[in-house]
């Protein structure tokens, strides 16, 4: 898949969060790489085998006190290889891609991974 192409499933999948949560990211950039880089996969322990679709780094909205600020964005990364390399259908692709990045968006309002999947049932 075409990078361009990626960048726009990546994009749909912001625009449909409901305009309440759109409003309400603050301070975080999404980004898309190939793959984690050495520092990432270092500091999750991944091992070879494990694959990553996306990423949080940052301070999660409920964590953030009274003195947060000048602090750089958090990041949520999304890894495009790994995601296109399952040879998905363009539909099934398209919901992979939105379930990551709502996932990520998740951790940046604080919500655990069980939490996230719990609200995705």
């Amino acid at each position: 898949m075409e990078n361009e192409a990626f960048e726009m499933l990546v994009r749909d999948a912001v625009l449909t969060l409901p305009i309440e949560f759109r409003q309400i990211l603050e301070n975080v950039e999404i980004t898309i790489e190939d793959m984690p880089s050495s520092f990432q996969s270092r500091k999750l322990h991944l091992k070879n085998n494990q694959i990553l679709f996306g990423l949080y780094e940052g301070v999660p909205k409920t964590k953030r006190g009274s003195s947060y600020g000048m602090v750089l964005p958090d990041k949520i990364t999304i890894f495009k290889n790994p995601i296109t390399s399952y040879g998905w259908s363009d539909a099934e692709m398209r919901e992979h891609v939105r379930d990551v990045v709502l996932h990520e968006i998740g951790h940046h309002f604080g919500l655990s991974d069980r939490e996230i999947r719990r609200a995705g049932k």
